[in-house]
């Protein structure tokens, strides 16, 4: 189960709209080995594409070091879709690197009221994909 502060929970979801058309992605951070999202990373999708994230290389090197200089690990890795369900698709999967991260898709397909709005969780380990439950509390 994952457990996020509405705070986080908002965050995530206005940057997932404010990002449309394109997706959205960003990271979690929390402390190595708690299992706990505190501090929020929105990064640029340097893809700039509305049916593709990609998170820059450099950043990405820049953020690891910077969880790593803080004992921190990706909790939570969040990235949005623009025209389909909360659900990873091939690509997310086969981009699926840390095993212990709570990989978080929002649907932002509602925009235009164009379908429900989705915020889902998944776990993703060797290619298999596994639901999770969502649960958002007070802050802490």
């Amino acid at each position: 189960m994952l457990t996020l502060t509405q705070d986080l929970y908002d965050r995530i979801v206005a940057h997932a709209r404010a990002d449309h058309p394109d997706e959205a992605c960003g990271v979690v951070a929390g402390p190595a080995g708690s299992d706990r999202p505190e501090r929020f990373i929105p990064m640029l999708n340097a893809a700039r594409s509305p049916t593709f994230y990609e998170f820059d290389s450099a950043d990405l090197l820049r953020l690891y070091r910077e969880m790593d200089d803080r004992d921190e690990e990706p909790v939570v890795i969040y990235h949005s879709h623009t025209a389909t369900e909360a659900y990873p698709s091939r690509t997310d999967v086969s981009y699926a690197n840390e095993p212990g991260a709570h990989y978080v898709l929002v649907s932002t397909a509602d925009k235009d009221g164009a379908g429900p709005f989705q915020f889902r969780s998944f776990r993703i380990v060797d290619g298999v994909i596994t639901e999770e439950e969502v649960r958002v509390v007070d802050a802490r």
